[in-house]
């Protein structure tokens, strides 16, 4: 509710006044009175609403003949349904009288034009807009809050347009009316009143540059919607045109939420009296607020729609045979393979580092987004050039004054499936990156990364311990798959335990001879027996081991898991110097595909004609009703130092929950 405006009467001519319907208004029936009087009455036209206001301790609602007493404390409070056919139409008297006396003192007469002026907008997130009179200025999260939406206008609907629309304070495509959240002035009311008033839409400078505002003037043509409002227009006078009731705008979103912007907005109408010029008075101001929609990553767990691969050839040779066994696993879980030629990558085969897949909604619309690493290798301009259209946008963030570390590749960053925490819900799932050891030095995902993604509010970031790795990314020793029990998911951990565990097993049934990466050329065979006598191998897997433990208990806290939630994945590490490479290829940096897995190879002791690595894995993952096959990515990507996950990318489908309905 606007505060209350005040009318002071008088005595020797009558009061014009506004009144905006729904708003209340104060008449003052105590500064001009006639000498004598101790009572008032108060009668009006229809059309007008007049409540009394008074303390029942003091004073006795009037009956029969009596009147409101001068003396206490009594308020009238009048205002109106509908906007006025004509000037002045309304009327409310005021008569003022001496105790015991039916003649009146004096009457003070006030002439009322009613107008409806409002600024609606989809606060009930219902994806349309409707008249509401309740709390435009706050926004509120939950189930059962309230409050407008905003999409970043990041996309590009104009193929012939060189950047995102939100670049162009033009309308470059009536497509991208769609990506805007609809908002509407109401201007009822007679048009001779708006000659002598009126109405400016404002948004604050701090907001100017987060939002712009385009009017949509009467036609269905390009040149019919004009930005009004935006980072180089901070106000406009609406121009209403004789007999018009409401006027449509389309607001976009112009920047995400960041650690210098909380993700809101806002934007407000007022009425202006220009009819005293040069002085303009404002009568009425009414104020609506919008929340950007947060980029939202998206899980394992979610189905997958797209998979990006890169197509290479250089000196390690083709990656053909990879592609072709990856079209097959992309047959089996039903999705589409979209893969990058050489002329587009520039042999940078690692496609998961370059970006990462989310998406923005409003109740409205919502659209992918594609998060563009500031690593910018030869993928550098992929997402820009060939993701980046019609209803895919695209966002990225620079980092200042210094180059990206490798930990700033989005290998680095990942999502765990919706969890709960000690009774915290958090049903987008919470983002995972790697770091440092907490309090001390090393290599750290650049700040202006982290910050974006705190500032999304969504999806709270954990920070892991990857450091110790020579790449440094989580996706080296952690992933996530989808199970079709009450949980939902199982994380899987890397584990030079387990696969020592495996290995001593092995030898104790008589197979100490069966040798790791038997089948590869050009490749040193080690057997069993030599790989448990391995002193080095394992000091190292003791320290790997002890570094993936610390991240076990982080991520046990961190997301509300228990032992059962985990699955070990046999898997054995080396170290280069101080930190640490897969000794085999990397079985949990896997791509998901729904309940169909592409794990790395890892070219495993054979025994009695199997590999028994593959066999591990697939009798912990299989009785979960997942699909294990097994992609020999050995040249093509382990001997780079990277997996089938590096070297892969899958959009999702988006959460069905609504991220509005959580509470961060």
């Amino acid at each position: 509710m606007a505060p209350r405006r005040a009318v002071r009467l008088s005595l020797k001519k009558p009061t014009y006044a506004v009144c905006v319907v729904g708003v209340e208004t104060y008449v003052d029936v105590h500064s001009n009175v006639p000498k004598g009087a101790e009572s008032f009455e108060v009668s009006w036209s229809s059309g007008v609403k007049i409540s009394v206001v008074y303390d029942p301790a003091r004073v006795t609602e009037p009956t029969g003949k009596a009147r409101w007493p001068l003396g206490a404390k009594v308020d009238v409070i009048m205002s109106v349904d509908t906007a006025s056919k004509d000037l002045s139409d309304l009327k409310v008297k005021v008569s003022y009288f001496r105790k015991h006396e039916d003649s009146a003192l004096g009457h003070s007469m006030l002439y009322l034009t009613g107008v409806d002026i409002a600024l609606d907008v989809d606060t009930s997130r219902k994806g349309r807009v409707k008249r509401n009179r309740g709390d435009k200025k706050t926004w509120h999260w939950g189930p059962e809050g309230y409050g407008a939406i905003l999409l970043v206008n990041c996309d590009r609907d104009n193929p012939r347009s060189r950047h995102p629309d939100l670049a162009d304070s033009r309308l470059t495509s009536l497509d991208d009316l769609k990506d805007m959240s609809p908002m509407v002035l109401t201007c009822d009311g007679p048009d001779k009143f708006f000659d002598s008033h009126k109405l400016v839409l404002n948004v604050p400078f701090s907001d100017s540059k987060r939002v712009g505002v385009f009017c949509a003037q009467g036609g269905n043509s390009l040149s019919d919607y004009k930005q009004v409002l935006g980072p180089r227009h901070l106000s406009y006078n609406v121009e209403r045109q004789p007999g018009e009731q409401k006027i449509r705008f389309y607001v976009e979103g112009l920047t995400f939420p960041d650690a210098d912007f909380l993700g809101l907005v806002s934007l407000s109408v007022s009425l202006v009296d220009i009819g005293n010029l040069p002085e303009e008075v404002p009568l009425f101001t009414d104020t609506v607020v919008f929340r950007m929609s947060p980029w939202i990553m998206t899980p394992n767990t979610q189905p997958p729609l797209e998979l990006y691969v890169c197509s290479v050839l250089d000196r390690h040779g083709s990656n053909e045979k990879f592609l072709k066994d990856l079209s097959a696993l992309v047959l089996k879980a039903n999705c589409k393979l979209i893969i990058c030629p050489w002329i587009e990558n520039r042999n940078d085969r690692w496609i998961q580092d370059e970006m990462e897949f989310g998406y923005v909604e409003a109740p409205h619309k919502s659209f992918p987004v594609v998060f563009d690493s500031p690593r910018d290798r030869g993928l550098k301009d992929f997402a820009y050039k060939k993701i980046l259209g019609p209803d895919f946008g695209y966002v990225t963030r620079e980092i200042p004054f210094a180059g990206a570390s490798g930990l700033d590749s989005f290998g680095n960053l990942d999502i765990s499936p919706p969890v709960t925490v000690g009774g915290k819900e958090y049903p987008l799932g919470r983002i995972l990156i790697g770091s440092n050891f907490p309090r001390s030095g090393g290599r750290r995902m650049a700040k202006v990364v982290r910050d974006f993604l705190k500032a999304q509010q969504v999806q709270a970031p954990v920070e892991l311990y990857s450091d110790w790795l020579s790449v440094g990314h989580v996706d080296e020793f952690l992933s996530f798959v989808p199970t079709s029990d009450k949980k939902g998911f199982r994380l899987l951990l890397a584990s030079p335990s387990v696969c020592l565990k495996l290995f001593r097993e092995k030898k104790e049934e008589g197979h100490g001879e069966a040798a790791q990466f038997d089948g590869l050329e050009h490749q040193v065979k080690r057997s069993i027996n030599e790989m448990l006598a391995d002193r080095h191998l394992r000091s190292d897997s003791l320290y790997v081991q002890k570094c993936i433990d610390w991240n076990r208990e982080l991520l046990k806290q961190e997301l509300g898991l228990a032992e059962r939630d985990i699955v070990d994945i046999p898997q054995l590490f080396v170290m280069r110097g101080s930190r640490a490479e897969a000794f085999f290829p990397d079985m949990v940096n896997m791509v998901v595909l729904g309940k169909h897995l592409g794990i790395p190879k890892p070219f495993g002791p054979i025994i009695n004609g199997r590999c028994c690595l593959e066999e591990k894995v697939r009798s912990l993952l299989e009785p979960l009703g997942l699909h294990c096959t097994f992609i020999d990515d050995y040249v093509s990507y382990h001997k780079l130092q990277g997996e089938i996950h590096c070297g892969t990318n899958v959009r999702r489908e988006p959460f069905s929950f609504k991220w509005w309905h959580m509470v961060p």
